[in-house]
C-alpha cells in the first residue's frame, strides 16, 4: 500500500491545488483583457493591443470618449423636442446627448417648404401638396457629426458622405420629399445609398437603399423619401475596379504672436464635402485655429496604403521639435471618413543658434509633401504654409454673418442647366448669365474649365440669394425666352389657397 500511496499523492495534490490556481489566473487574465478596453487614456486597436493614447490639441473626432450612461426618459423627450423646435431659418450647431449635431427645423403646410443646412450642401425639399390642406407638420433636417452613427464598413467600402437624419423619424407625406447632400466619390455609379430605419438614439441598422448609383450624380446624392429616417452614402466598387474618392487637405494654425516660441500646424485629411470642412473648422474654433489658404484636392484610392505627410522645408530661424519629419495616417482612418489630422510643432530658434543673423524669425514658411505609401514617385501633392507676426497685428474687418442662400428647385435647376450648357455662337448661354452676375473674362474662362459651367453659374446665383423672379427677369433681358418660360411654368404651378398665387417679388423659400 505504501508504494501506491506515494504514487497517487502528487497527482491528487495537482488536482486539488493546481486546477483552482490555474482557473484563478485565467479569470484574472480575462478580467484584465475586458477592463483594459475601457481604461481612461487607452486606445483599443484592431489587432487587440492596448496602447497609451496621446492627447493632441484639438481632440480628433475618432478619439472622443463615447461611454455615457443611458439617457432617462425626460432627457430623451427634451432631446427630440429641441431638434423639432422651429429655428426660424437658422442653422444651429449644438451638443445634445453627447452628439454634435447641426440642424434646422420649421413648420410646413400644404404649400411645401425647403430646409437648408448652411454651408454644408444639405437640403430637404417638401413639395407642394405633400401635406394635406389645413394641416401643419414640423420637420427637421439634421447633420450628424458623430462617427459612431456611421455604418460599420469593410476594408473595401469607403464612407463618401455625411450621415443625415430627417425628422421626426417615420414621418410620411402625401408626395415624396427629396433629400440632397454631397458625396466625394469619383465614380457616381459606385455610390450606394444606405438607410437606417431607426431613431438617432437607437442602435443603427444600416441597409442598402436601391442599387449602386441610383441616387447619385457627379458630386451629389438626391434621395426620394417615402418616410423620414437616417441616410448616408458608401463607396462600393465592383470587383476588379479600384475604388477612388476625392479628399480635401486643409491646413490649420493659430496666429503667430510676437515673442511666441512654439507654433503647431495641423493638416486634416477630409472627404471633399462641405460638411467635412465645416466639422474641421468647428473642431479648430475652441483652439484658435484658422484655415490657412484654400484646401487642396487629393486623389485617394482604396487599394493602396497609408497616407504619408513628409516635412520638406522649414524657413531659417525655426526648427521641428517632433521626433520625425514624416508622419503616417492609417489608410482606413481616411477611407472610412474619420476626418483624421496630423500635426507638426515648430520652435523658434534663439539668436545664438541662427547661422544667418539676418534671417527673419517673425515669419515661418513650411513646405510638406503628402502621398500614399508606395506612390511617392507617381502622385504627390505639395502643401505650403506661411504665417507672420503681421497677421497678429492686423485687425480683421468685421464680417457679418451671410444670410442663408436660396436654392433653386432641383427639377428647375436641371432644366436650366440643360438649356444654358450648350455653347452658343453669339455667346448667349451660361457666359451671358455670368456677365450679368458681374463676372469678368478671367473668371468666365475659369468656369469654362469646370465639368458643368452652367451648374457652377447657377450655384453662384443661389449664393447671391436671388429670387426666382429676378432670375426670370435676367433670362428675359438676355432674350433667353426658353429659360424664362421654364421659370414661369414652375412659378405658375405653385398653389396657394386653391388658386395660382402672384409670384412677383417672392423669395424662393416662400415659393417652395
Amino acid at each position: 500500500m505504501c508504494p501506491q500511496e506515494s504514487f497517487f499523492q502528487p497527482s491528487q495534490f495537482l488536482l486539488l491545488v493546481g486546477v483552482p490556481v490555474a482557473s484563478g489566473l485565467l479569470l484574472l487574465k480575462c478580467l484584465h483583457w475586458h477592463c483594459s478596453r475601457w481604461l481612461p487614456g487607452a486606445c483599443w486597436k484592431s489587432d487587440g493591443q492596448v496602447e497609451a493614447m496621446s492627447q493632441p490639441t484639438p481632440l480628433s473626432e475618432d478619439e472622443i470618449p463615447r461611454e455615457c450612461p443611458p439617457p432617462t426618459l425626460p432627457e430623451v423627450a427634451a432631446f427630440y423636442q429641441e431638434l423639432h423646435t422651429p429655428t426660424q431659418g437658422r442653422t444651429v450647431t449644438r451638443q445634445l446627448m453627447h452628439k454634435l449635431l447641426v440642424f434646422s427645423a420649421r413648420e410646413v403646410d400644404h404649400r411645401g417648404g425647403c430646409l437648408i443646412l448652411q454651408d454644408t450642401g444639405i437640403s430637404l425639399l417638401i413639395p407642394p401638396g405633400a401635406v394635406a390642406v389645413g394641416r401643419q407638420e414640423r420637420v427637421s433636417l439634421i447633420l450628424v457629426w458623430d462617427l459612431t452613427d456611421a455604418p460599420a464598413l469593410s476594408p473595401s467600402q469607403g464612407l463618401v458622405s455625411p450621415v443625415v437624419a430627417c425628422g421626426p423619424h417615420g414621418a410620411s407625406f402625401l408626395k415624396p420629399c427629396t433629400l440632397t447632400f454631397k458625396h466625394c466619390a469619383q465614380q457616381p455609379s459606385h455610390v450606394c445609398t444606405y438607410s437606417s430605419n431607426t431613431t438617432l438614439l437607437d442602435a443603427k441598422a444600416w441597409r442598402p437603399l436601391g442599387r449602386p448609383g441610383a441616387h447619385s450624380s457627379r458630386d451629389e446624392c438626391r434621395v426620394p423619401l417615402s418616410h423620414f429616417s437616417l441616410y448616408t452614402c458608401v463607396l462600393e466598387a465592383p470587383v476588379g475596379q479600384a475604388p477612388r474618392k476625392w479628399l480635401q487637405l486643409a491646413v490649420f494654425c493659430s496666429s503667430l504672436a510676437p515673442g511666441q516660441t512654439h507654433l503647431q500646424l495641423r493638416v486634416y485629411f477630409l472627404n471633399n464635402t462641405p460638411c467635412a470642412l465645416q466639422w474641421a473648422m468647428a473642431n479648430e474654433k475652441p483652439h484658435g485655429g484658422r484655415l490657412r489658404g484654400p484646401c487642396q484636392l487629393f486623389d485617394f484610392t482604396g487599394a493602396r496604403g497609408d497616407q504619408c505627410l513628409k516635412l520638406k522645408y522649414i524657413s531659417e530661424g525655426w526648427e521641428n521639435v517632433d521626433d520625425s519629419s514624416c508622419q503616417l495616417v492609417p489608410h482606413l482612418h481616411i477611407w472610412h471618413g474619420k476626418c483624421p489630422f496630423r500635426s507638426f510643432c515648430f520652435r523658434r530658434k534663439v539668436a545664438n543658434d541662427i547661422e544667418d543673423c539676418s534671417a527673419l524669425t517673425n515669419e515661418i514658411i513650411v513646405t510638406m509633401h503628402t502621398f500614399q505609401d508606395g506612390l511617392e514617385t507617381k502622385y504627390m501633392e505639395i502643401l505650403r504654409f506661411q504665417a507672420s507676426e503681421e497677421e497678429y497685428w492686423a485687425t480683421p474687418p468685421s464680417v457679418s454673418q451671410p444670410p442663408p442662400c436660396n436654392r433653386l428647385p432641383p427639377e428647375l435647376f436641371e432644366q436650366l442647366q440643360m438649356l444654358l450648357e450648350p455653347y452658343s455662337i453669339t455667346g448667349n448661354d451660361w457666359r451671358r448669365l455670368a456677365s450679368h452676375l458681374g463676372l469678368c473674362g478671367m473668371k468666365i474662362r475659369f468656369l469654362s474649365c469646370q465639368r458643368s459651367p452652367a451648374a457652377a453659374i447657377l450655384e453662384l446665383f443661389e449664393e447671391q440669394n436671388g429670387s426666382l423672379q429676378e432670375l426670370h427677369d435676367l433670362m428675359t433681358a438676355m432674350e433667353r425666352l426658353d429659360c424664362a418660360s421654364a421659370i414661369q411654368n414652375y412659378l405658375g404651378r405653385v398653389p396657394c389657397g386653391g388658386r395660382v398665387q402672384e409670384n412677383r417679388g417672392l423669395e424662393l423659400d416662400e415659393k417652395l
